[in-house]
């Protein structure tokens, strides 16, 4: 379920595909693209960076006060989960939100530098130091499947600096080439896609996070970076011996092990301790199971609210990079993202706050709070200058991400000519900048 490293791009369409990609390089332009030629990217681009700025001197008070809420509403979710561990299935839903809410929520928006300016608490409540530099901090802030050093190297830097061209390790597209370019049946591609929704975050996400950790470090030493680097690491790779950047027992005793032993073995430790006090047959090994059936939960809840971010026959993908910030930044974080349903803490809770993508994309670095009272404005603006600003459902956007996945559908390709055109305009902007 990943890139390989022969894979250079999708080459599974369909001739009415290839037609329609064959027209759109005769004229330039496809089907409902004509507001490209129309953009005038040097004022979309100030309307997005001056909204940005005002949110962002705005933050305050009311951040931090709604992020101790949602802290609050995540933690409500794990003690009950704990204290029902042992006695019900209905525990793992509770541990399966904690578990969600505290990744996608309290640990992604504070990892982007969301509360750096306006949170109180700076030994905790910053970039710098959330769940970083030790497993005590890990432990205390946000413990998973990931290494938070890692994740931060791998989303915040590559994903959001690189989205949607080849580069982006999250590239849905290139990831599943092997899938979508199988013989195998639609029947089995499915299998495959429900396979990976259980369990993506332990078999693709953690060991490749923490591969671009590793190619981070050899980049600063300055190290040659091999020529299969973009090829994913997987836990299989890792069992067969195939990565070349960890080795299996670094990977399991520094970022798995530690998870894999205090999370599901020393967490219901107390329901042992019951067990045999009061006679109460089976109750560590219910827990046991009640977590087991939460992480596969949480798997597939992170699994319809985060892959879904970027992936579908009407997101662009592009050849090149640009310059951060920049106009053609700017334009592709609303191209290559998806909003969902919003507007309220219990919607935005239950999506994680990843319902807000187009707003987290174009400013990283704000709070949860600030995208909830900013979609509405950035709809505007997208509007205004007649840049298609997508927002759906979250299961139609399942469903065009299972196309993605299984080679049904393709996404799109921004035109060639305009990319390298709004390139020109943003090193034009950038040296007028700088006087």
């Amino acid at each position: 379920m990943c890139r390989t490293a022969t894979a250079k791009g999708n080459d599974n369409k369909s001739i009415d595909a290839v037609a329609a990609v064959q027209h759109k390089s005769a004229n330039g332009l496809g089907d409902g693209e004509e507001w490209i030629a129309k953009l005038d990217l040097k004022a979309f681009a100030k309307d997005v960076y001056d909204l940005g700025k005002t949110f962002e001197k705005q933050q305050g008070p009311a951040d931090v006060r709604h992020l101790n809420k949602m802290v609050w509403w995540s933690n409500g979710c794990g003690l009950l989960g704990f204290f029902t561990l042992g006695f019900t299935p209905l525990s793992a839903i509770f541990i399966s939100l904690f578990t969600f809410s505290r990744w996608t929520m309290i640990a992604h928006h504070t990892c982007h530098g969301g509360y750096d300016k306006c949170h109180p608490n700076r030994t905790r409540w910053t970039r710098f130091k959330f769940a970083l530099g030790s497993l005590w901090r890990r432990l205390c802030d946000w413990f998973d499947w990931m290494m938070p050093e890692a994740w931060n190297i791998e989303h915040n830097n590559r994903h959001h600096y690189n989205l949607s061209e080849v580069d982006d390790p999250d590239l849905l597209e290139e990831n599943l080439a092997d899938v979508r370019n199988s013989d195998a049946s639609y029947f089995v591609k499915y299998m495959i896609v429900a396979g990976a929704m259980l369990t993506w975050k332990w078999f693709y996400y953690s060991p490749n996070t923490y591969k671009e950790l590793k190619l981070a470090k050899m980049r600063r030493e300055g190290k040659t970076i091999p020529s299969d680097a973009a090829a994913c690491v997987t836990m299989r790779s890792i069992l067969e011996g195939s990565n070349r950047f960890y080795t299996a027992w670094e990977f399991f005793s520094v970022v798995i092990g530690p998870y894999m032993l205090i999370h599901f073995l020393l967490f219901p430790l107390p329901y042992l301790g019951l067990e045999m006090y009061f006679g109460m047959e089976g109750l560590y090994l219910k827990a046991i199971t009640n977590l087991i059936i939460a992480e596969m939960m949480t798997n597939v809840h992170g699994f319809v609210a985060v892959v879904t971010n970027h992936a579908g026959n009407d997101m662009y993908r592009f050849r090149n990079s640009c310059r951060p910030y920049s106009g053609s930044f700017y334009l592709r974080q609303v191209l290559a993202s998806v909003d969902f349903d919003m507007g309220n803490d219990a919607t935005d809770f239950m999506h994680g706050w990843l319902n807000y993508q187009i707003e987290h994309h174009l400013w990283p670095s704000l709070s949860m709070l600030s995208y909830q009272r900013s979609a509405p404005q950035v709809r505007a603006l997208c509007k205004k200058h007649g840049v298609p600003y997508i927002k759906e459902n979250v299961f139609i956007r399942l469903k065009k991400t299972i196309d993605i996945m299984t080679g049904k559908e393709n996404m799109k390709w921004f035109p060639e000519q305009y990319e390298a055109e709004f390139l020109k305009i943003d090193a034009a902007m950038e040296k007028e900048k700088k006087g």
